[in-house]
């Protein structure tokens, strides 16, 4: 009998151990693949004024098969630039990564401040 909480003790561990061994192998699920990033309306206006209008992150990480989509969405009313990409009011842009890649962000411009 003095052996029955040892056993009790080991099938518990064994559960435990299981459970999170499943939990480690178990796939992270995403409601989207879209890492979303806004341009608010009157960005450009605020930056004419002189205000620092910072819109990105410095880093911005993207996990493959989770949020591995980096979209921007320009609510403002000029057309701001990303990188090479020209972003027009009210229109998105999304770019897909498909590797691991390490990527500077370019802070976003408009025309006028070129």
């Amino acid at each position: 009998m003095k052996r029955r909480p040892a056993v009790i003790a080991l099938l518990l561990a064994a559960v435990v151990a299981g459970a999170l061994a499943w939990a480690a192998f178990a796939p992270i699920r995403s409601a989207s693949h879209d890492a979303l990033f806004e341009i608010p309306k009157g960005t450009w206006a605020r930056r004419m004024a002189g205000e620092k209008a910072e819109i990105l992150p410095d880093t911005i990480t993207l996990v493959l098969g989770v949020n591995d989509v980096l979209l921007l969405r320009n609510s403002d009313t000029v057309p701001q630039i990303f990188g090479p990409v020209l972003i027009m009011p009210g229109q998105d842009s999304a770019c897909r990564s498909s590797r691991r890649a390490s990527i500077p962000s370019p802070a976003p411009r408009t025309p006028a401040a070129r």
